[in-house]
C-alpha cells in the first residue's frame, strides 16, 4: 500500500518531485511500462515519467532488497534501447530506517557491466524542503526530524489550508496511510481530519480493486453453481450473489488495508460501512497474521 501511495503522489504531482530530484520543475507526464516489451515490469512499484529530454525512474522501497541493483540496470538498458538520446534518471527512494548497507548501494557491477544509480534515504532529507510542496507534504514525516509528530502536525495545519477540496482529500490521506511507518494509529487519528478521507482518489482505487476482485469471484462461484444444477435462473442467481460478495469483499479488503495504515476502527467502521464488531473482528484477524513466522 505504501508503495501504491507513492507511485500515485509522484504520477499526480511530477512538477514537484522533479523540484525535489533534478533542482527544476521540469514538467513531466507518465510513461506507462507497457512501453517496454521486455518482461517483468513489476507495475506496482515502478514509476517513470518522461519529458522530450529526460526520464525519471524512481522506485519506493520500505524494506531492503539485495536484486535492486541489478534491477535498476536492467530497466535502464531498456529504457537506453528505447530512448537513446534522452537523459535517464534513476533513484531509489528509501522510505523506512535501517541499518542494512543495501540502502547505500548505489551500483550495479559485473565483469563487463558497471551501472550507477542514486539512492535517497528519506530520514536523511531535510524536512523543510518536504513542505513546500503539497506532493512531497505526505513523505515529510518520514525526513530528518526529531519529532515526527510535530511534523504531522505541521503538515496537518498545511493541508487545512489547502483550497481545492479533491487535493486536499488525497494528500490528507497519503500523508496518513505514509504516516503509518512512523507514527501510531492514535496519533495520526488525532492529528489529521478524516471525513474527507473517503473523496480521495487512493480511496475509490482500493473501492474499485476491491469490487472487481470481489465480483469476479463471486459471479465465477455463482455461475459453477448454476451450471451444476442446470437451472436457467443459476446465473441470475450467481449474478446476485457476486455483486452482494463483491461489495462485502470490497468493505472488508478496505477495512484490512486502513488497519494496516494505523486508522483507527471508528474511523473504519464509519468509511466503510461495516459494523465496530466485523472491524474489531478483522483487527483481530490481522494481528495474527502479523504475528505468524
Amino acid at each position: 500500500m505504501y508503495d501504491n501511495t507513492c507511485k500515485f503522489l509522484a504520477e499526480t504531482f511530477p512538477t514537484d518531485f522533479a523540484s525535489w530530484l533534478l533542482g527544476k520543475p521540469i514538467p513531466l507526464t507518465k510513461l506507462e511500462p507497457s512501453e517496454l516489451s521486455v518482461d517483468p515490469i513489476r507495475a506496482d512499484s515502478v514509476i517513470f515519467l518522461e519529458s522530450s529530454e529526460i526520464i525519471v525512474h524512481l522506485e519506493f522501497q520500505t524494506q531492503t532488497d539485495d536484486k535492486m541493483a541489478y534491477r535498476m540496470a536492467s530497466y535502464w538498458l531498456r529504457l537506453y534501447g528505447k530512448y537513446p538520446t534522452r537523459e535517464i534518471y534513476q533513484t531509489v527512494i528509501y522510505l523506512k530506517r535501517t541499518n542494512s548497507p543495501l540502502v547505500h548501494e548505489t551500483s550495479f557491477e559485473s565483469k563487463q557491466l558497471v551501472h550507477h544509480f542514486n539512492v535517497i534515504r528519506l530520514w536523511e532529507q531535510p524536512t523543510e524542503t518536504f513542505q513546500q510542496y503539497l506532493g512531497l507534504l505526505p513523505l515529510s514525516v518520514l525526513t530528518k526530524t526529531d519529532d515526527p509528530a510535530k511534523t504531522l502536525r505541521k503538515a496537518a495545519k498545511l493541508i487545512d489550508n489547502i483550497k481545492d477540496r479533491q487535493v486536499k482529500s488525497n494528500v490528507a490521506a497519503a500523508t496518513a496511510i505514509i504516516s503509518g511507518i512512523a507514527l501510531d494509529k492514535e496519533i495520526i487519528q488525532r492529528l489529521l481530519r478524516s471525513e474527507i478521507m473517503k473523496e480521495s482518489v487512493i480511496y475509490q482505487e482500493i473501492l474499485k480493486e476491491g469490487l472487481a476482485e470481489g465480483l469476479a469471484e463471486g459471479l465465477a462461484e455463482g455461475e459453477a453453481k448454476g451450471l451444476a444444477k442446470g437451472e436457467a435462473k443459476g446465473l441470475a442467481k450467481g449474478e446476485a450473489k457476486g455483486l452482494a460478495k463483491g461489495k462485502a469483499e470490497t468493505a472488508r479488503q478496505i477495512a484490512l488495508n486502513m488497519l494496516r495504515s494505523g486508522m483507527s476502527v471508528d474511523l473504519i467502521a464509519q468509511v466503510t460501512g461495516l459494523t465496530l464488531k466485523q472491524v474489531q473482528k478483522l483487527q483481530q484477524l490481522s494481528v495474527k497474521q502479523s504475528k505468524k513466522p
